[in-house]
């Protein structure tokens, strides 16, 4: 097959190799997808450079995690009706080398989800650590129907899935961005919009959630930690999955008066059934409409340094993908 892959760590001109490597063969409980477009996220570029010093988890890596496909192939113990269903591709590169940036990749059975026949393999390719990441920072204290939910960083991958979502389930959506400017790319059926760069954005907040906000999805919580504080409910959550500081300092004791919860969230380990109820709910909102994703760029396997190049350097926005020759 042909594929990507990296034997070191390093910039992404350095390492990333494109080539023919052996066809992968489903072991038992696993199906082999036949990948047609592949997603690049920050995770993937991150374990590419060794990020906060981490090292090669294999000796040889094809990388990316997310994307979709036909499944062409199953292992023993799975129904052999499977071959020849579109799927979208979760965590293929979660603790196991060979990713989808190649004409194949192995996952478990369960990590290959039906994909409805009007929805795109873009948007497949799409749904995997983003909608699995906003799925969780949504749903992981329960229900959010009736809330009110605050979504910093909506333009982005986790943002935008975890608002839409997160209104597809009922809740009152308010969402920041960085600068007024960006107002006009929030979808106003979806979300209130708040600019960051506004002179009083907790004010501003506030006026859609008076009595304060139940969750907050967090992308910078060492930027927005005193926001995140003036803004909160009393028994509030803060859903956090990035931050800019390694070492994020918080109010720590307002937030304690008003019985915050601070719940750190990091995908490749959350439980194995939270990963699949979000599946199943990223699909079923997707395939009445509720759940749509901006691709930015496209590149073909052969030019994924640049795809690469793209993630590392903030990617803009919408998703950056990869096409996978057929």
């Amino acid at each position: 097959m042909l594929a990507s892959w990296y034997d070191a760590q390093g910039p992404a001109a350095d390492v990333l190799h494109v080539g023919e490597l052996p066809d992968p063969v489903p072991g038992p409980g696993e199906v082999r997808v036949r990948v047609t477009v592949s997603g690049v996220n920050p995770g993937d570029t991150k374990k590419r450079r060794g990020w906060l010093g981490s090292s090669m988890p294999f000796p040889r890596v094809i990388p990316h995690s997310d994307g979709a496909g036909v499944i062409d192939a199953v292992g023993a113990g799975v129904d052999v009706h499977r071959v020849g269903q579109r799927v979208w591709v979760y965590g293929a590169q979660s603790y196991r080398p060979f990713g989808t940036a190649a004409q194949y990749t192995v996952v478990p059975d369960h990590q290959a989800v039906p994909l409805p026949d009007h929805l795109s393999d873009e948007l497949g390719a799409s749904l995997g650590i983003p909608g699995i990441t906003a799925h969780r920072t949504v749903f992981a204290d329960g229900p959010v129907d009736g809330q009110l939910v605050l979504v910093h960083g909506v333009l982005g991958g986790v943002g935008s899935l975890a608002a839409q979502i997160a209104h597809w389930a009922g809740a009152t959506v308010i969402a920041t961005v960085r600068r007024t400017a960006d107002l006009d790319h929030v979808d106003p059926a979806v979300a209130h919009a708040i600019a960051l760069d506004t002179g009083e954005p907790a004010a501003a907040i506030r006026s859609y959630a008076p009595r304060g906000v139940d969750r907050i999805i967090e992308v910078a919580l060492s930027d927005n930690a005193d926001l995140d504080n003036a803004v909160a409910a009393n028994n509030a959550v803060i859903a956090a999955y990035a931050t800019r500081a390694d070492r994020t300092e918080i109010p720590f004791w307002p937030l304690l008066f008003n019985n915050v919860t601070l719940r750190l969230l990091g995908s490749d380990d959350f439980p194995a059934e939270a990963k699949r109820q979000a599946a199943r709910d990223l699909t079923s909102a997707a395939a009445v409409g509720a759940l749509t994703v901006a691709v930015g760029d496209r590149h073909p396997l052969d030019d994924i340094t640049e795809a690469h190049d793209r993630v590392d350097a903030g990617g803009g926005h919408g998703r950056i993908l990869v096409t996978i020759p057929q």
